[in-house]
C-alpha cells in the first residue's frame, strides 16, 4: 500500500497527518500525551479501500508538539489546537465540506473548542473519555506541575507511573502488544509539547453551556474502567448534548479504541451510519 502519511506547512508550523481512503471526511484528534497512531485500528478499518465501513476519508494529525509535528514550547491553549486543525483541513481542500470530528481525552476537548469555534464545519461528533467542565484551582496546579516534571525529568517517570490508568491494568495482562503501543507513544512524546498542552489545558473553558447548542450527531463514548474520565462523566455529556448517543465499552480503559478495537468500531459504524 501506498505512503497515507503526509505533511503541510499550516499556522505556521508543519503538520504531519494520515490521510487514508476516499469518500465524506472523518477526522481523528489523539489525546495526550499520544499521537496519531493510536488511531490505528479505526484508520485502517475506516480508511480501507474495501469493507462494510469503507467509504471514509480518515485524517488523523499529529497535535501541535506532538508526533511529527512542530514542537512549539510554552502554552498551547485548545484554541490553538482547533486553529490548527481548521488550517490543515483548508489546506487540504475541505474548508467548504462537513466534517465528522471525533477526539478522545483532550482529543474531545479540542473537538469541542472546534465546535465552539466552526459549529457550521460540523457535520457530526465523537467525544471518547473526555469531560466538558472547566478545571479546577487544583487541577490547574496539577497539571502545571505535571508540565514542570515533564521538562525537568523527561516522560519516563510519568509514563510509568500512569500506564495502568491509560490501559486498563487486566489489559496490560491480556494485551501486552496494546500496552506497548501506548507505552511507546507516551515514551516518544516531545516534553516541551506535553508540557505545553499541559499548561493549556490548565486554562480551557468550562464547555458545559456549549453542549446544549450542539446540533450535529453526537457520539460520546467511554470505557467502563476509565478512571480518568468515568461513565460520570460521559453520562455529563450525554445528558447535556441533545439527541446524543452514550456507548459504553466493556473491559476498558482510558484508551477504548485500542483495548477494545471491535467493541469501539462497530459503535462509530452504526454512529455514523445514522447521519443525514
Amino acid at each position: 500500500m501506498p505512503s497515507t502519511s503526509y505533511a503541510k506547512d499550516v499556522n505556521g508550523i508543519t503538520i504531519g497527518y494520515e490521510d487514508r481512503g476516499a469518500g465524506a471526511p472523518l477526522v481523528l484528534v489523539h489525546g495526550h500525551p499520544f499521537d496519531r497512531t493510536m488511531w490505528t485500528p479505526q484508520i485502517e478499518t475506516f480508511g480501507a479501500a474495501a469493507g462494510p465501513d469503507a467509504g471514509w476519508r480518515v485524517i488523523a494529525p499529529d497535535l501541535r508538539g506532538y508526533g511529527t509535528t512542530t514542537v512549539v514550547p510554552g502554552i498551547t491553549y485548545l484554541e490553538t489546537f482547533a486553529h490548527d486543525l481548521a488550517a490543515l483541513l483548508d489546506a487540504l481542500g475541505l474548508a467548504a465540506e462537513r466534517i465528522v470530528l471525533g477526539g478522545l481525552s483532550m482529543g474531545g476537548q479540542i473537538v469541542m473548542e472546534f465546535a465552539r469555534l466552526f459549529p457550521q464545519r460540523l457535520r457530526g461528533l465523537v467525544l471518547a473519555d473526555t469531560f466538558a467542565r472547566g478545571e479546577t484551582p487544583e487541577g490547574r496546579a496539577i497539571r502545571n506541575a505535571i508540565a514542570d516534571r515533564l521538562l525537568g525529568e523527561g516522560m519516563a517517570g510519568y509514563t510509568d507511573e500512569v500506564l495502568d490508568k491509560m490501559v486498563a491494568r487486566y489489559n496490560i495482562e491480556r494485551q501486552p502488544e496494546v500496552a506497548a503501543h501506548v507505552r511507546r507513544m507516551m515514551l516518544g512524546a516531545p516534553p516541551a509539547g506535553a508540557a505545553a498542552a499541559l499548561r493549556g489545558r490548565a486554562e480551557r473553558l468550562d464547555y458545559t453551556e456549549l453542549l446544549g447548542r450542539i446540533t450535529v450527531p453526537t457520539l460520546v463514548v467511554v470505557g467502563e474502567d476509565d478512571e480518568y474520565t468515568p461513565v460520570s462523566d460521559a453520562e455529563f455529556l450525554h445528558w447535556h448534548i441533545p439527541d446524543a448517543t452514550l456507548t459504553v465499552i466493556d473491559d476498558a480503559a482510558h484508551m477504548p479504541n485500542l483495548e477494545q478495537p471491535g467493541q469501539f468500531n462497530e459503535a462509530l459504524a452504526k454512529f455514523l451510519a445514522t447521519l443525514p
